[in-house]
């Protein structure tokens, strides 16, 4: 049996985005471009993965479309009509840079449905764990508007739906998008049943959120951590933050299940970030998850796709994580490693960094399931 389960629908790849400068609106003052957040990246790591057999090697889970309901656990009903009924016209902006055509509020819901779809799979033992490469995606999609190009809050509504189960009863998120996760964070920023996990590049996007103040309030004070890292931050500084932060902050919290925003926009070769990972270090990355849900939850790892931007690169990067994942070789050789900074080693301003978001987010949560305990 095939023990890591894939989401995919074609359909993700026909949500449009239309023409633009990069993600800036057409004008009559410059030629047309393609935006940013376009199919191509998506496809081209699907496409590599047929190209070397790699598909086959993992288990294909059919997406269904999130019910209303699902969807209306994170959002609300207004805005939810609203994308309904722009869909059903000529498309529009879901909020804050988040273009759609027309058709793409039903692409969305087939997105957060895939993603509770992959969910509910691993739950029910037909895979171990698994990757949903869905499209639009939804970290920065908040209550009652879309934001960086993202409809509705994939991973949200899927923990939402799976924390409904008698066996689940604290989900652990892990954003390692170079952009801030606002909508996940946003949706559980009060409940001590979620810990969400960020790590992005400071000062970034969104503006003015992601920082290591911001812990979470009511009950959920102590569940948020953020970690800013400074531009230019690479292999070692994500090992460093995973070591420091992310795994005790999931040794203390013990989840019943690990959901990852996965994007792919920290990679040194992508337009929207001035980061410098490779895929290598996704696939470190990975494996320590993969380890650490070992050791808490029986293996259930869900990691969905985000944002990533770089057409050429956004492939080699998600096929190591799928690799370590599954711990199946697709025979891939990521042509651009040899081109490896001399700066992937921890720098003192990352280091400082990292202390800094470890001294408050992961002495409150230690503090917070002192007190519950």
């Amino acid at each position: 049996m095939n023990s890591t389960g894939f989401v995919w629908h074609e359909k993700y790849m026909w949500h449009e985005t239309g023409n633009a400068l990069g993600v800036l609106p057409v004008s009559g003052d410059f030629q047309p471009w393609v935006h940013f957040e376009n199919a191509e990246t998506k496809r081209r790591l699907k496409n590599l993965m047929d190209a070397y057999g790699f598909t086959q090697k993992l288990k294909s889970i059919d997406p269904s479309p999130a019910t209303v309901e699902q969807i209306c656990s994170v959002h609300t009903s207004e805005y939810v009509a609203q994308i309904k009924a722009l869909s059903a016209d000529k498309g529009g902006n879901a909020g804050e840079s988040a273009p759609f055509g027309p058709g793409s509020y039903e692409i969305a819901l087939l997105a957060a449905g895939g993603v509770i779809s992959a969910g509910n799979a691993i739950l029910e033992g037909e895979v171990k764990n698994a990757y949903a490469l869905v499209r639009p995606c939804g970290h920065h999609a908040e209550a009652d508007r879309g934001r960086g190009f993202c409809i509705f809050s994939n991973v949200a509504i899927a923990a939402k739906e799976l924390l409904k189960r008698d066996d689940i009863n604290r989900i652990a998120v892990v954003d390692w998008d170079v952009h801030h996760g606002n909508g996940t964070e946003s949706a559980f920023y009060d409940d001590p049943t979620v810990l969400t996990i960020s790590l992005h590049e400071d000062s970034l996007y969104p503006y003015n959120t992601g920082m290591i103040q911001d812990t979470g309030e009511g009950g959920g004070d102590g569940f948020n951590i953020n970690v800013p890292l400074p531009p230019g931050s690479g292999g070692g500084a994500y090992r460093s933050t995973f070591e420091s932060i992310v795994i005790p902050a999931l040794d203390l919290f013990k989840p019943d299940m690990i959901l990852v925003a996965n994007g792919l926009d920290a990679s040194t070769w992508d337009p929207l970030g001035h980061m410098m990972l490779l895929s290598h270090h996704y696939r470190s990355m990975t494996q320590l998850l993969v380890e650490a849900a070992e050791a808490h939850c029986d293996g259930r790892l869900l990691i969905v796709h985000e944002g990533g931007y770089s057409a050429g690169y956004v492939p080699f990067c998600g096929i190591a994580i799928m690799e370590a994942l599954s711990g199946e070789d697709s025979g891939v050789v990521d042509p651009f490693a040899k081109h490896e900074s001399i700066w992937q080693d921890l720098q003192d301003n990352q280091s400082a960094a990292i202390q800094a978001a470890a001294q408050i987010g992961l002495f409150k949560l230690a503090n917070q399931l002192d007190k519950k305990v």
